[in-house]
């Protein structure tokens, strides 16, 4: 059996990898939230139907920003156009594809203030699910000290472990928070 302080060791590591876990989940939700500008990332996840095979969008095509409000993908085979554009009106990002025989292009509309503030929100809740994560990873960790309490860790072991899922947590809450912040930023810049 490993030693106390060794166990003590593995459960802040652990409740760290997860907290940072938590933050990379939310920076890749929070990149296919669209600010308004054009940014091949928003097309992660969409899977295109290449010959019966779910394909990752970017797997069949170039994906290319022309400028700050369009995006163009140009299909490996020209047969995959129409399967690439039912992909993207399936995979309701709201935007339209241009197809022109060769090339699909789309087209980000300007964002509406309304449309701003439901994107704020979006963020805003992603942010919270993100929060809600932390917190719960502090209290498997809290709990798992506590049983070590059990096994024979001294009371203040105890309480400076506690104090360093928490100070990891206030970290990485901090980190969320700014996170958000950017994206509100960039959503609300016109």
């Amino acid at each position: 059996m490993t030693d106390i302080s060794e166990q003590l060791s593995i459960i802040l590591d652990d409740a760290e990898d997860h907290m940072q876990k938590a933050i990379q989940h939310m920076e890749s939700e929070l990149v296919k939230i669209r600010a308004g500008r054009a940014n091949p990332n928003m097309l992660d996840g969409i899977q295109v139907d290449y010959y019966g095979a779910p394909t990752q969008l970017g797997q069949v095509s170039n994906i290319s920003v022309a400028d700050a409000r369009t995006i163009t993908i140009q299909p490996w085979e020209k047969n995959m156009l129409q399967p690439i554009e039912r992909a993207i009106i399936n995979s309701n990002i709201g935007l339209t594809p241009q197809n022109d025989g060769s090339i699909i292009r789309l087209f980000l509309p300007p964002l509406t203030e309304e449309r701003r503030k439901e994107l704020v929100k979006r963020v805003n809740a992603e942010g919270e699910h993100t929060k809600v994560a932390i917190r719960n990873i502090r209290r498997d960790a809290i709990e798992q000290i506590k049983k070590l309490k059990n096994d024979g860790l001294s009371e203040d072991a105890a309480k400076d472990a506690e104090k360093d899922v928490q100070a990891l947590t206030d970290k990485y809450i901090v980190m969320t928070d700014q996170h958000l912040q950017a994206k509100d930023k960039e959503i609300m810049a016109v």
